[in-house]
């Protein structure tokens, strides 16, 4: 297991093109590795952003990539590995530096999310249903972070913006019953997961979390 270095400091910025608005060992089955034949191919037009994150220097690759996921071993890894020869190489090697995060790789990667707290910049707060519904989500995520200790994760990929809350809170309600390693593994693969549609992004253009403003909680 490797330790955080006391002497690798998250890079405060990264250059135009690369900057954004910003459980255990995660349970692999047996036999699976990443793959990039999974991957979609990387559109003509993202491979200048390719070449530019492989021809960064380290720390301002590490720096790009904690957007991706909050955990500094998981992008020391990726950086480390570079160049990448095409978008399904880099989430390839994505997808393995997640399977490899350890405990306090995990805690490290969780504490840099805040699903909840974002949901208000995408969803209207009109109306005293709207109101009365991410109130009751706030309450859900409240008796979550209480009995798992860490935040409440998962991919919203895909969703429209309507279905954001309601999903986020029946997803919540349904993994309050799971076991602690359970869940642990669980939110270790939704990470994995949006970290890899982050890497998509983050090559692509602007980097989301599925059209919310990506930030890092105070």
């Amino acid at each position: 297991m490797l330790s955080r270095p006391s002497d690798s400091p998250r890079t405060p910025s990264a250059p135009r093109f690369l900057r954004s608005p910003r459980s255990s060992r995660s349970a692999r089955p047996p036999g699976q590795r990443a793959s990039a034949a999974q991957a979609p191919p990387a559109a003509t037009g993202d491979a200048a952003l390719l070449g530019h994150l492989n021809a960064a220097p380290a720390g301002v690759a590490e720096g790009a990539l904690l957007a991706c996921c909050g955990s500094r071993r998981w992008a020391r890894l990726i950086a480390a590995h570079r160049p990448y020869p095409d978008l399904g190489a880099l989430l390839a090697a994505g997808d393995e530096a997640s399977y490899d995060l350890s405990p306090a790789d995990l805690d490290e990667a969780l504490a840099d999310e805040a699903v909840v707290e974002q949901l208000p910049a995408v969803i209207p707060m009109d109306g005293a249903g709207a109101l009365a519904a991410h109130t009751a989500l706030r309450a859900a995520h409240a008796e979550y972070e209480r009995r798992f200790g860490h935040v409440f994760v998962i991919c919203l990929d895909g969703l429209h913006p309507d279905e954001m809350r309601n999903r986020v809170l029946a997803e919540i309600h349904a993994r309050l019953d799971n076991e602690r390693d359970a869940e642990r593994a669980k939110a270790a693969e939704e990470l994995r997961r949006i970290a890899r549609g982050r890497l998509v992004r983050l090559i692509s253009g602007p980097l989301q979390l599925s059209g919310i403003p990506r930030f890092r909680p105070a």
